[in-house]
């Protein structure tokens, strides 16, 4: 901040036969007040309050904030919503022929809700005019689909495991009226050792992260699909998340604007381990570096930043607790054993989480 005010004051000074010093006054006075906003810091997490919000026998790993309510998909067919304002819970069950489908990928648009079933049949459904109607369905050995995101109201995307050899990418381009499979040979092909059978964890529904045009995916390889035209072309990036175990890899992603990510995994059967589980970016996804290794957190099955935070804070979290940075992930802090399997963030200090048998409010709190 000196070094702008002291450039622009040498600056006014060398100019003054030529622009009048009252010009300048009100350029440092500007600078100023950019710099002090720019050295505003935000005070870092100490604490987490957890308020249960609904209980049930499900496993809920997809939840999707709406206007004033909270959307979810979790297993035995059930989604529902719960409305932020008044906490009151709707639920309902949905059944296709003798199949009670387990939903763990959700996602909106400004006018519709989407919900896509693991396994085979994989069955998405999208909200018409009676209820959920179906709109894409995929049988067939190794199908099974993990997340689902839009880039806006017509372009939406949901990632899978492989068949036939490559990832399963869907997208839609009509607002989710239709889906269409892109195939393999418009996928790059295994890389740097990529192991068999490459897919993504159905976890948290955070294996995808979209900002503009882009897309990033995270796989059970340890690798990052990237697609800078909202699906029409990809490329693979390889990052250093351990993936040498078949529970190993990626479970989930997030991006604070199009040049940082960070990515988190492990693996669930040995929750305990912390070496080559978590990554960070600065280039868009291009390279990562290992983060904390061996050292807090843990397996972790989401993980995300915290708005309003430049970057800085970051929370993660999975059925091994809840787990914050206030550092772009250099160092961490255990705030909770509270078990979740995903979070989603409505403000800088208040966001919503789901997990075994529940949802629950997560309030963050500071000195």
């Amino acid at each position: 901040m000196a070094a702008k005010v002291s450039f622009w004051l040498l600056f006014c000074l060398f100019l003054k036969k030529i622009i009048a010093m009252r010009y300048c006054i009100p350029i440092l006075l500007l600078l100023i007040i950019i710099g002090c906003a720019d050295q505003k810091e935000t005070k870092p997490f100490v604490s987490v309050h957890v308020e249960p919000l609904f209980e049930d026998s499900l496993s809920i790993r997809a939840i999707e904030l709406m206007d004033n309510s909270l959307a979810f998909g979790a297993n035995k067919g059930v989604f529902g919503s719960i409305d932020l304002n008044t906490k009151q819970v709707r639920t309902n069950m949905l059944k296709q022929d003798s199949i009670l489908p387990e939903f763990r990928a959700v996602a909106h648009t400004a006018t519709d809700f989407f919900m896509l079933s693991v396994g085979s049949p994989a069955l998405l459904y999208k909200t018409g005019d009676n209820g959920m109607e179906l709109v894409y369905k995929e049988e067939g050995e190794g199908v099974f689909y993990d997340a689902m995101t839009f880039w806006n109201d017509n372009e939406g995307i949901a990632i899978g495991d492989s068949v036939d050899g490559c990832l399963s990418i869907i997208i839609t381009r009509d607002g989710g009226l239709s889906w269409n499979k892109i195939t393999c040979t418009e996928l790059p092909g295994a890389v740097d050792g990529a192991v068999d059978g490459e897919g993504a964890f159905a976890a948290s529904n955070t294996n995808i992260k979209t900002i503009g045009e882009k897309a990033w995916v995270a796989t059970t390889s340890g690798r990052i699909y990237f697609s800078g035209d909202k699906g029409k072309t990809w490329e693979v990036f390889k990052t250093p998340i351990q993936n040498r175990e078949v529970a190993q890899g990626i479970y989930s992603l997030d991006f604070y604007n199009e040049s940082l990510g960070i990515a988190i995994g492990g693996d669930y059967t040995k929750p305990e381990g912390n070496f080559a589980n978590k990554a960070i970016t600065l280039d868009g996804g291009k390279s990562w570096s290992l983060l904390a290794d061996g050292q807090e957190p843990n397996y972790k099955s989401c993980v995300r930043f915290v708005p309003n935070s430049g970057g800085s804070g970051v929370v993660a979290a999975g059925f091994t607790g809840i787990s914050y940075s206030s550092n772009q992930g250099e160092n961490w802090s255990k705030l909770s054993d509270e078990s979740f399997y995903t979070v989603r963030f409505l403000n800088d200090s208040i966001a919503y989480a789901a997990g075994k048998n529940r949802i629950a409010k997560l309030v963050f709190k500071t000195k």
